[in-house]
């Protein structure tokens, strides 16, 4: 690995979650790791019990403590419609809610090219969408967002280092082997060089997925961070039982 940084907080093994503060060109992150062959990971959007959106990482709480287990990680994951269901590809559980979109479009989710990032068993992955849809892998969830921030260890050819065009950003990026998976949000607005850079050159990610920007929110009860605001769309989040 190419980075160093102060670690903040870990939690269980059986998680395998490690959370810290990162700089990269004078530029502060929270970036949390996983492993995805040891981690709980799902994508949340609707309440299965009332199809209810769940819409924040409180009601995915609430929802989880019916069965004895604890979020231990969130963050929003992909664009959403103002009635916040998904822009694009949307899988939870294996079922399809929205099928995948590989046309250019308008905003961030239309620059091509935009990817998905899918969980399966044991392994995490972020595809570009148009190889996702001529193969994907075996997902059990998966959530399409765009742009790509880096494919293929470059990063997307439509950044421009010197862009005023800030916010806030989130997204993920996972590791070649698809066992280490990323999740970073920016301290302080960035543009889209800086943060893809940040997963390219500081976390070693050679596939990073954007997840939005300026409404970008990360829950880790260990940090005692737990950032709200309006309802969400899709969110991550790793799952673990309760009395850990």
């Amino acid at each position: 690995m190419r980075w160093l940084f102060a670690l903040l907080f870990m939690a269980s093994p059986a998680a395998a979650l490690d959370c810290a503060t990162v700089e990269h060109g004078g530029q502060e992150y929270t970036a949390c790791s996983f492993d995805a062959s040891q981690a709980d990971l799902r994508l949340f959007l609707n309440n299965p019990n009332d199809g209810k959106l769940l819409g924040s990482f409180r009601n995915v709480e609430r929802l989880l403590a019916e069965d004895g287990l604890t979020l231990e990680f969130a963050m929003n994951a992909g664009m959403y419609h103002q009635d916040r269901s998904p822009v694009g590809h949307y899988l939870e559980k294996g079922e399809e809610a929205r099928g995948v979109i590989t046309s250019e479009g308008p905003g961030n989710f239309g620059l091509l090219p935009n990817g998905v990032f899918c969980i399966g068993d044991g392994f995490a992955a972020v595809v570009e969408t148009r190889r996702y849809k001529d193969d994907p892998p075996a997902c059990i969830y998966a959530t399409q967002s765009g742009p790509m921030l880096v494919i293929d260890g470059e990063l997307h050819p439509k950044f421009l280092e010197d862009s005023d065009s800030t916010y806030i950003r989130n997204g993920v990026g996972v590791s070649d082997d698809g066992k280490t998976v990323w999740f970073a949000i920016s301290e302080e607005p960035v543009n889209f060089h800086s943060f893809g850079s940040l997963f390219r050159d500081k976390l070693g990610t050679p596939q990073a997925l954007y997840f939005d920007g300026n409404i970008s929110r990360l829950y880790v009860p260990g940090l005692n961070r737990h950032d709200g605001g309006f309802p969400m769309g899709p969110i991550v989040g790793v799952v673990a039982p309760a009395d850990n």
